[in-house]
């Protein structure tokens, strides 16, 4: 597992793998405190794989553009919480990607864009402090 302060020293801009490595390290630190945490999960849907296992993952129901994360805890009016984790430059939405976020939204969701595991964090804080206002 990354080290979350090994992120923050290193020269490079880390990956949006390694952010999202590091978001859930720091989830599991405050699992103690916020056991909603516990409930936060990745959703496999990006990432390079063999023909056979991508032919395989959208038979059973795979769909480009979901989020990578998602917050099952209502808050704030919202139904859970979409995380589409983004790296701290460079990181941009697809198509796929900006039309889930914006399905999910009209569906009572609060869908996000953070860019890092540190934004991300500070996201899911406020909102499970109730923190997070909905628009409309």
């Amino acid at each position: 597992m990354k080290n979350i302060n090994s992120l923050n020293t290193s020269d490079r801009l880390p990956l949006e793998t390694e952010e999202q490595q590091a978001l859930f390290e720091w989830a599991e630190m405050q699992k103690q405190s916020m056991p909603e945490l516990s409930l936060m999960f990745a959703i496999p849907n990006g990432g390079k794989r063999y023909r056979k296992t991508a032919c395989t993952l959208k038979a059973e129901g795979v769909k480009p553009g979901v989020s990578d994360i998602y917050l099952p805890v209502a808050r704030c009016g919202f139904h859970g919480m979409f995380i589409e984790m983004k790296r701290k430059q460079g990181g941009k939405l697809s198509d796929e990607q900006r039309n889930f976020i914006s399905a999910v939204a009209k569906q009572g969701y609060l869908a996000i864009v953070p860019e890092g595991w540190e934004e991300a964090s500070k996201w899911i804080l406020g909102y499970l402090k109730g923190e997070v206002k909905k628009r409309g």
